[in-house]
């Protein structure tokens, strides 16, 4: 079969691959490919099902050093090459010679569990050897009354002086063992894990951590990448850890911080990238030409991704590498779930597949699967699949939530368009859509269609694009990004009714860490390889905009005494009801609040008026508790809390939440 493919070109082997002949014999079901090492000896396994020769060779290091010993690996069954020893070669580092035809490559091997610094060479590594003390007693914490994601990326957190980390250990797996940080090291003004959890987050959403191909792990500490940009998929980043030349090392870190989190109420998410590699010169290309790519009628490399290839993720070795890749960082790093980049350009038969398996090995939802229901262009997947888009919803398994980007465009405008403004900061006839959001919506209304608000994360900033600060600045000064400056007096009103807005939307909860204390990059709107001072959390500013910080302290805390904005089912959006988005600027409604007789009300009153003067309302029929109101977050913890009825005066730009302890009637809830 191999002499078949040895003069092949890329438009031919497409279809080489997709024969049912190359399938029946090729396609390998097990699960055990790349390097496993124990006690009772050592395994390679790669899958070349179109290598004339393999060749194994060992190494001291994962640098410079010569070749200790090459193996000749013997062809086994569906196109795996495989070669088994009795030594133990934990921390033994390898690479492969794979000859196809006249040529011969280089690679590393794609299925790794640990490498050497840039990904050069491939590391053997007995896992057992890198759990920190007490792993195998490490647990999650349990769900909360509702998921409120906060997105956080490893060397922002703990890099500026601000932080109060250890110089060693800033921007580095480790600082998040640092339990008990504060600004500058006063001892007063709480950083790092203790800041998170006096926020009240119940997920952290870590950008990428697995190995990327933007930063050289050798070189200076403030390189800076977001790291979009996978090498090897199943490797912790190097540039992370405080010893990147030990492949265990960046293993044992990442568990430690992964059992920190946990440890202090923190529930872990991974973020993803499986859509495509950060060059098609890859370790895949180089074992299996071709395969893992996908292509144009022509033979050229598809590019939905934005980033020069996509993964094929449709065909059969491919998906099971992505969904063996998920299910090992789960088992061995204890993850609890995962953030899919561009998940448009990966199948909906995938992804049910990946959330169908973690249902089963672990509970129903127990861990959460979410994504971009978008690519960046089209992509040719092959017939037969369908991309896991927003339209494709009913395709998806009900429990995989999407990105809501209509919710952040109604709320703040077009994240392109600096100039565009949104509901909050100026425009215009967005009160349908700011009211459509609210049921996140299920209501069926608008452009976005969603089954349940489980599966809609409600969000006005994330980390691409301008963070929330800049964006509202830049809109409501009509400024130029290349005159950024700061009206925080005029900016302030808008900022807390936008939180107000999406953070009494149904659906999930998800914002940018340090958008709590108005975030800002300067007017950058991709900063993924911007200096690490543009990216990194100034922990000052939550001090600055202290008053902001307890702004969202109390509306996570007031989200999570809300069972009527945190329910999940599919009926969720007819607690919804006596909706009112007829006057410009002005959007008010009611929520069924009742939930086994507990909460702080049976009903809510919300309303958002975005109007720069007063206006007037006229508050339901009885008695209302004022839970929020003219940016006073904290007004529903008080014993004796302020009552209104009949008219109620909405303050320019603000929300306001109302409480009553009624019994709704039926004909009202329909």
């Amino acid at each position: 079969m191999t002499m078949t493919t040895k003069k092949m070109t890329a438009r031919e082997l497409k279809r080489f691959y997709a024969d049912s002949t190359f399938k029946k014999n090729y396609i390998y079901d097990g699960h055990d490919l790349g390097a496993a090492c124990g006690s009772d000896g050592t395994v390679f396994k790669l899958w070349s099902p179109v290598a004339d020769r393999v060749e194994l060779h060992l190494y001291p290091d994962g640098g410079e050093s010569g070749c200790m010993r090459s193996v000749s690996m013997e062809r086994g069954e569906k196109g795996v090459w495989m070669y088994r020893t009795e030594e133990c070669l934990h921390g033994t580092y390898y690479d492969y010679d794979v000859s196809i035809g006249h040529e011969t490559r280089r690679t590393a091997d794609p299925y790794a569990r640990a490498c050497g610094i840039n990904s050069r060479r491939s590391m053997a590594v007995e896992l057992g050897r890198t759990d920190p003390e007490r792993w195998e007693s490490d647990r999650a914490p349990k769900r909360q009354q509702e998921d409120i994601i906060y997105e956080l990326h490893v060397k922002e957190f703990s890099w500026d002086g601000s932080a109060g980390f250890p110089e060693e250990l800033r921007g580095t797996y480790r600082a998040f063992t640092v339990e008990d940080t504060t600004l500058f090291g006063d001892g007063v003004h709480p950083t790092g894990i203790r800041y998170l959890k006096e926020l009240g987050v119940t997920h952290i959403q870590l950008m990428p951590v697995y190995d990327f191909g933007s930063v050289d792990e050798a070189g200076d500490r403030d390189q800076f990448n977001w790291g979009y940009d996978p090498v090897c998929y199943n490797v912790p980043e190097g540039s992370y850890s405080t010893d990147p030349a030990h492949g265990e090392v960046r293993i044992k870190e990442l568990k430690e911080l992964v059992q920190t989190l946990h440890r202090n109420g923190f529930r872990v998410i991974m973020d993803v990238v499986y859509n495509h590699t950060y060059s098609a010169d890859s370790s895949f290309q180089r074992v299996v030409p071709w395969y893992y790519y996908r292509q144009e009628e022509d033979g050229t490399l598809s590019d939905g991704s934005g980033c020069g290839n996509d993964f094929a993720a449709e065909r059969e070795m491919a998906a099971s590498f992505i969904l063996d890749s998920v299910l090992y960082w789960t088992e061995e790093y204890h993850m609890d779930g995962f953030r899919f980049d561009l998940m448009g350009l990966l199948p909906t038969e995938l992804m049910n597949r990946i959330q169908e398996e973690l249902d089963k090995r672990y509970g129903m939802g127990e861990k959460l699967i979410y994504g971009e229901p978008w690519a960046a262009n089209e992509t040719p997947m092959e017939p037969g699949f369908h991309q896991a888009l927003k339209e494709n919803e009913k395709r998806l398994n009900p429990r995989i939530a999407m990105f809501c980007d209509n919710t952040r465009d109604a709320v703040k405008g077009h994240v392109f368009e600096a100039m565009e403004p949104g509901f909050v900061n100026g425009g215009e006839g967005l009160e349908r859509e700011i009211m459509h959001a609210a049921s996140a919506w299920c209501d069926r209304g608008g452009a976005f269609r969603a089954g349940s608000p489980e599966r809609v994360l409600s969000y006005v900033s994330a980390h691409d694009n301008l963070t929330l600060w800049d964006k509202l600045i830049i809109s409501m000064s009509r400024c130029d990004r290349n005159d950024f400056y700061e009206r925080p007096e005029e900016v302030m009103r808008a900022y807390k009714l936008a939180v107000s807005v999406y953070f009494t939307c149904q659906g999930r909860l998800f914002f940018l860490s340090g958008e709590e204390f108005a975030r800002t990059k300067e007017g950058d709107d991709n900063s993924f390889e911007a200096p690490i001072f543009l990216n990194r959390l100034d922990y000052k500013r939550a001090y600055e905009f202290e008053d902001l910080v307890h702004f969202y302290k109390d509306l996570i805390a007031l989200r999570k005494c809300l069972p009527g904005l945190c329910d999940k089912s599919k009926e969720a959006g007819k607690r919804i009801f006596k909706k009112n988005a007829n006057r410009k600027g002005v959007v008010n409604f009611q929520v069924d609040n009742r939930y086994r007789g507990e909460g702080l009300c049976d009903t809510l009153f919300i309303a958002y008026n975005s109007r720069r003067h007063p206006v007037k309302v006229t508050l339901p029929e009885g008695e209302w508790e004022a839970f929020l109101k003219d940016g006073d977050s904290g007004m529903w913890r008080r014993p004796q809390r302020e009552t209104y009825s009949g008219l109620l005066i909405l303050p320019p730009v603000s929300a306001v939440i109302m409480g009553r302890k009624t019994e709704i009637k039926q004909e009202a809830a329909r």
